[in-house]
């Protein structure tokens, strides 16, 4: 009988194996032609752009053609992943198909006036959608559904980025907060890698830039790593409010939705004239830099917050995960040179811990940055990643994400949570544990300043 047992267990399970492998290979050689073709147009508009001086005139014209392609398509609002995780979690994995060819013209649009945003959102919404339409047509069931969803995010990262390790990860990590969706892992790694191998065969070029200096170990240069990780976090949090303050300011203009878009990219133009237009569009060049070792200007990370903020509150459709890209790097080199090392390692360590922090996927960002950088900063960029994604506390960029578990067992939040109905969270009191008494002496220095400004 036992025996029996076994054997119909390793059918199953061999069954299972030879269905998912089959239906990722599908998803990933769908997603990796839609990416490349996606990728194709969005780089030949945005020379086509580039031709000419002051292109960035256009951002106010293309923020409202954007704003009223959205209105076909609600959906393709915003960057892109956080619309698939919603999808998920809310709507059963239904994404329409209106939503990919929309999103495809607004992000070039978006892009190719220099809106600042980037590309792997809409590639991952691009390749969720196509899965959706695979998913209906063959009628598969809501739980195969969500697989074949997921593994469309994980292609659509994998072939954006070159990174198909990490790109399966991320599809699986990014749904959740302290948990891995286990079950489609498997299907996940084959569509990445399909996707990847696909769009690398139909000419899309990737980023890669080993890092060839890294110092030497000791307990002295990992404080500092320790310290960068700490400035990662707070520079992830800061672009998280930042974000959420330009949508709150945007929803008070009761103007018709278009106009938004206009007025958003008035304020984009100006900001332009008075800063630079490097902070314009993808920003790659400026990444680049920096991990050269590059000089940078310090305040770049704080103005990419600013543009990237106002263009996607203001109707601009595109991704988060290249502007954090920029954000990390330039906050990584002048973190590298406050600190006398070698900017371009730090640049490297915070591109990934950015994206740990704002994305709450340490794991994929760690990945990645084996994938992108070599193996030798990888255990520094661990460590970092890790840090970023803890002193992000429970926000994030995709505000669609729901907890499995709190970031800190000293922290109360009841498992299913979204992130964005999150209200105040519950410190569990322990009377006896160093947690406890860092959140009463803070609570101390709270009344102490409450009671000296109320003196004063």
């Amino acid at each position: 009988m036992k025996k029996k047992q076994l054997l119909i267990e390793q059918s199953v399970l061999f069954i299972s194996v030879i269905k998912w492998f089959f239906l990722a290979t599908c998803i990933g050689i769908i997603v990796g032609v839609s990416t490349s073709v996606f990728i194709t147009i969005l780089n030949w508009s945005t020379e086509a752009t580039a031709q000419f001086e002051y292109y960035y005139l256009l951002l106010p014209l293309a923020l409202f053609l954007s704003a009223i392609l959205i209105k076909l398509s609600p959906e393709a609002k915003g960057h892109g992943t956080e619309k698939v995780i919603e999808a998920i979690h809310r709507y059963k994995g239904n994404i329409k198909a209106l939503t990919v060819p929309v999103k495809l013209l607004a992000t070039v649009i978006t892009i190719a006036a220099g809106g600042s945003v980037g590309k792997e959102g809409p590639a991952a919404q691009i390749g969720a959608g196509l899965s959706s339409v695979f998913a209906n047509v063959f009628r598969f069931n809501k739980k195969d559904k969500k697989k074949l969803i997921i593994c469309g995010i994980s292609a659509g990262f994998a072939s954006v980025f070159g990174t198909p390790i990490a790109g399966a990860i991320f599809g699986v990590e990014v749904l959740f907060i302290g948990g891995l969706f286990y079950d489609v892992m498997f299907p996940s790694f084959v569509a990445g890698i399909i996707s990847y191998q696909v769009s690398s065969a139909m000419g899309v070029e990737f980023f890669y830039s080993p890092i060839d200096f890294v110092p030497a170990f000791s307990e002295f240069f990992l404080i500092k790593v320790l310290i960068g990780a700490i400035f990662f976090g707070v520079c992830s949090l800061l672009l998280i409010e930042a974000l959420k303050f330009a949508e709150l300011t945007s929803k008070k203009l009761t103007i018709w939705e278009p106009y938004k878009g206009i007025v958003g990219g008035s304020v984009l133009v100006v900001l332009a004239f008075i800063t630079s237009t490097k902070y314009l569009g993808l920003g790659i060049e400026t990444i680049e830099t920096a991990l050269e070792g590059g000089k940078v200007f310090p305040l770049d990370f704080l103005f990419k917050i600013l543009f990237t903020s106002i263009t996607l509150a203001f109707c601009g459709s595109g991704g988060m995960v290249t502007p954090i890209f920029f954000i990390g790097a330039t906050a990584g080199s002048l973190f590298g040179l406050l600190f006398g090392y070698n900017p371009s390692m730090f640049a490297a360590i915070g591109m990934v811990s950015l994206l740990a922090g704002a994305a709450n996927t340490p794991i994929s960002a760690s990945i990645m940055a084996i994938e992108f950088f070599g193996p030798a900063v990888a255990p520094y960029a661990a460590m970092s990643c890790i840090v970023s994604y803890l002193m992000t506390g429970h926000r994030s960029v995709y505000p669609s994400q729901v907890f499995s578990r709190s970031k800190s067992a000293s922290i109360h939040i009841e498992e299913g949570t979204v992130i964005e109905k999150l209200g105040s969270i519950k410190i569990r009191r322990r009377p006896h544990s160093i947690t406890d008494g860092l959140v009463r002496i803070m609570n101390w220095v709270s009344d102490f300043i409450r009671t000296f400004k109320n003196k004063g």
